[in-house]
């Protein structure tokens, strides 16, 4: 049960009392951040994130499942689901901290607000929808971005 809890809070950031989602998806932009300092080319970049992704989406499941009976369904200490949105925000953009930043901002404005079909998922009450309109969100995050760079870099 330690470990589920580990992973639903993002590492203990689910427990901060003010903003718990905003702190998750800063756990997702502090990681990228590291990650982007170390030596690491773009395409292992890439792949590692693709890897996070895939491994949060289902550990976060995971970790719903577990929990649901202690917490209940889709309680705010659970912020797996806001730093695997944010990695889907930055997903396959260059390696820029400007672009991490407007990542962050962009995912918690499509997942505050929830709109285009966000909001279905998220009132859908499952497990996997408790991560699925987080991916929405940060998929729209990474559309927006993706215009940005193809216009603008």
């Amino acid at each position: 049960m330690k470990i589920a809890k580990l992973i639903a809070t993002s590492l203990g950031a689910g427990f901060i009392p003010v903003a718990p989602g905003t702190f998750g998806a800063l756990v997702g932009l502090v990681f990228s951040y590291l990650l982007s300092l170390t030596s690491i080319d773009y395409h292992y970049f890439q792949i590692t994130h693709v890897a996070l992704i895939v491994i949060s989406y289902f550990l976060g499941v995971y970790a719903c499942k577990k929990l649901e009976k202690e917490w209940g369904q889709d309680p705010s200490r659970v912020v797996i689901d806001e730093t695997l949105g944010f990695w889907i925000s930055i997903l396959f953009l260059p390696i820029n901290i400007y672009l991490f930043i407007a990542g962050f901002i962009l995912f918690r404005f499509f997942d505050i607000i929830k709109p285009l079909g966000i909001r279905k998922i998220d009132l859908m009450h499952t497990h996997h929808s408790v991560m699925l309109d987080d991916v929405l969100a940060g998929i729209y995050a990474n559309i927006v971005l993706q215009i940005y760079v193809f216009y603008y870099l």
